[in-house]
């Protein structure tokens, strides 16, 4: 039997099988070479067909008999088919973009765009734009003439693209530049897709602008190079069935909402159902603080606990495939909603003010101070919710309202959960 697989140096996390898997049945390997070890690989070299990633898409250059035109424009190459007459070069990473770019309806043609970034990915990306239409293409590199000391002069740039690791795990919240500055930008696109939202991707949405993650490019890149695998042409279906598996492996359900609404009830019962894991804010927050949060308020006062209650969130936030159960004031601080919804969908748990506990509760610990509290964080519950939820008496109603309010919402959004 054939086989294929994925060159580079540091493979562990690679999404490559996973999405490999979705265009076929055929061994895929991870295959992990030092630059000293390419010469002798490529001599005696056991696949049909494999893929290069990073640091090698320029390395491997030399030992392809030939190479495409588009690889050759990019200069660099990140497919190669081993035939008995020749070893062929390619660069699939143009079919990516290009993929994105029309699946999200982003039109190029006669826009100013900004490319940040000036590696390997930043010149397949002005490659397509310019072949698309676009009237300017600028990229902004750490020196030179267009940098980020002077990203003013580019202010009316109309798409914004990121190619650099800024804000990819676990640097997550990392945002490379203020979008405020750019007044006319309509569309950011940012290729990292781990997070699934980047804090540049945050920042877009906030703004009510065209926010897309590079998980289309990600996967149509895979299609392409298994069509040159395999040498047959993979529908756009399979393309969409390895972005979503890929989405819903990462997607998180955040709960959020008042102290004794049901959260930690809910929690298990989403976990179950759906196949996820579980994590709770507060009680990583107890973890870190070495006793109960009644009794670090009591100790050491609420500031403290908000400081850890947000390295609690910032962690539990950027993991995948979970079901969070979050304390009631989590949403309180701008960090936390960002570290929230970074990769998942927020749901408010939406309680009578009436029916909410007070036992134990250091915020909450009368009906008075419930329905004070309330008014004051509805506004917050309200903005960082994805859907909102009213909470029944019986939990197992309550897990059907989240269930088809999760649906809905994300088949209007052509999502995955």
């Amino acid at each position: 039997m054939d086989c294929f697989g994925l060159l580079g140096r540091t493979l562990a996390h690679s999404l490559s099988p996973q999405i490999h898997a979705c265009f076929g049945e055929y061994p895929y390997d991870l295959i992990e070479k030092e630059p000293e070890d390419l010469s002798a690989f490529f001599a005696n070299c056991p696949y049909r067909a494999i893929n290069v990633t990073i640091p090698y898409k320029k390395d491997v250059m030399p030992f392809c008999t030939e190479i495409d035109d588009i690889a050759q424009r990019i200069g660099s190459v990140n497919t190669i088919c081993f035939d008995d007459d020749a070893v062929r070069g390619y660069n699939t990473d143009y079919a990516g973009f290009s993929y994105l770019l029309k699946k999200n309806g982003i039109a190029v043609r006669g826009k100013k765009a900004l490319v940040l970034g000036s590696g390997g990915a930043s010149v397949t990306v002005c490659c397509v734009l310019r072949d698309l239409g676009a009237q300017q293409v600028v990229v902004i590199s750490r020196t030179g003439e267009d940098n980020y000391q002077n990203l003013s002069r580019h202010a009316d740039a109309e798409l914004i693209v990121n190619t650099t690791p800024v804000g990819m795990y676990p640097h997550n919240l990392e945002a490379i530049v203020d979008l405020d500055l750019f007044s006319q930008c309509e569309v950011v696109v940012d290729i990292i897709y781990n997070p699934l939202k980047t804090a540049l991707l945050l920042q877009a949405e906030k703004r009510g602008l065209t926010a897309v993650n590079g998980l289309d490019m990600l996967a149509a890149q895979g299609r392409r190079a298994a069509e040159l695998f395999h040498r047959v042409a993979i529908p756009d279906a399979a393309v969409e069935g390895a972005v979503g598996a890929i989405e819903r492996s990462f997607r998180n359900v955040v709960l959020v909402g008042m102290p004794g609404c049901g959260k930690s009830t809910l929690m298990p019962l989403l976990a179950e159902k759906l196949g996820k894991q579980k994590s709770d804010t507060d009680a990583f927050t107890e973890q870190l603080a070495g006793c109960t949060i009644p009794q670090l308020f009591e100790q050491q006062g609420e500031a403290v606990f908000r400081d850890l209650e947000s390295r609690a969130v910032a962690e539990v936030g950027k993991q995948h495939g979970q079901i969070i159960a979050t304390g009631g004031g989590a949403v309180l601080r701008e960090q936390n909603r960002m570290a929230l919804r970074q990769n998942g969908v927020v749901v408010f748990l939406d309680r009578s003010v009436e029916k909410l506990a007070t036992v134990g509760r250091p915020l909450s610990h009368s009906d008075e101070a419930v329905k004070k509290l309330y008014q004051q964080r509805l506004p917050l519950y309200q903005a960082v919710a994805d859907v909102t939820v009213t909470v029944a008496d019986d939990a197992k109603e309550t897990l059907c309202r989240v269930l088809d309010a999760l649906d809905e919402f994300l088949r209007k959004e052509g999502k995955h959960l």
